[in-house]
């Protein structure tokens, strides 16, 4: 092994998949994934590189901890848990894996949708309770509507390349893109998706700029009553605003897979309001943050993550 190959710490639990792809490749590391944040502050400065899940959080503090640290990879698709600006004035590389959960999240987002559309859950519990109610469950047709997707990345191109297949038309938007329109969806403004979606899906970062998008002013902004999704970070979106929504009839439905606060015994009481009226409603479907969480994403995340370590 060369004197130069760069020494790991790995904070957060990871697939067993992984160990074996690094060994191949000659890395050498140190899997630490109950470390607690003391100890990481004690520990990461002979590290060259710092991998991360969803429990770490790498902000000044850590970076301060960290004098020789040439990157930061992310076993996942968000990166709102790295300060991107404190590590692009350190000059350290930061990337995730988002090819390698992009499929799992494009299935289901298509299939929350079919199941709200269809009322697959709501005629489920019925039937379980020998209700047979087939006009109170009669659905829609996905290929007969529009959908929007806010976000043209790994997640966004694999849901559009899905839902082709149903033969809806697929607008998107995305704001750091140019020239982006292809055969599985077409370039659009926001304000075209507010006017002609039946269905917006979001496959945006949590930034600055998205927190909380999702509001009350962008709710009232579309042209007709919409179907939400939301795969992408809880916080983008405001689930008061979507109950609001909801009430209204401004949004036909909602299939959300993330929440604005996903510790559920630590609501405070808006959110627990907000959390009660989502739960008891047919017109939603909950997911808990498992959009992205499938047997093979879990194992073709560390094959992109190593993939990118080689080229490093």
């Amino acid at each position: 092994m060369s004197q130069n190959q760069p020494s790991i710490l790995i904070a957060d639990e990871m697939h067993s998949s992984l160990f074996a792809m690094l060994d191949t490749a000659g890395f050498t590391y140190t899997y630490l994934p109950k470390i607690t944040r003391a100890e990481l502050l004690a520990q990461l400065a002979p590290f060259d590189g710092l991998i991360i899940r969803s429990k770490t959080t790498v902000d000044e503090e850590v970076l301060r901890q960290a004098p020789r640290l040439r990157f930061v990879g992310r076993a996942g698709a968000g990166l709102d848990l790295i300060d991107l600006d404190a590590t692009e004035q350190r000059a350290i590389r930061v990337f995730h894996a988002g090819e390698g959960n992009r499929d799992a999240v494009a299935e289901h987002v298509v299939g929350m949708l079919l199941g709200l559309l269809a009322n697959i859950l709501k005629a489920d519990r019925e039937v379980r309770q020998g209700i047979w109610d087939r006009e109170g469950n009669r659905g829609y047709e996905l290929g007969g509507l529009t959908v929007g997707l806010v976000g043209y990345g790994n997640n966004g191109h694999a849901t559009a390349q899905r839902l082709s297949g149903f033969g809806c038309r697929v607008l998107t938007y995305d704001k750091f893109l140019t020239n982006y329109g292809d055969s599985y969806a077409e370039e659009a403004t926001m304000g075209q998706i507010m006017d002609d979606a039946d269905v917006l899906s979001l496959h945006v970062p949590l930034t600055d700029d998205t927190r909380m998008m999702i509001n009350d002013t962008f709710i009232e902004r579309f042209n007709k009553p919409f179907y939400l999704i939301s795969a992408a970070r809880g916080e983008i979106t405001s689930l008061s605003a979507v109950v609001r929504g909801l009430e209204s009839g401004k949004i036909r439905g909602a299939c959300l897979d993330v929440l604005e606060n996903e510790k559920l015994a630590k609501l405070t009481p808006e959110q627990q309001a907000d959390f009660d009226y989502l739960r008891q409603s047919d017109r939603v479907v909950l997911t808990p943050h498992i959009a992205g969480w499938t047997h093979e994403s879990y194992v073709r995340i560390n094959e992109v993550l190593v993939r990118q370590l080689k080229e490093i």
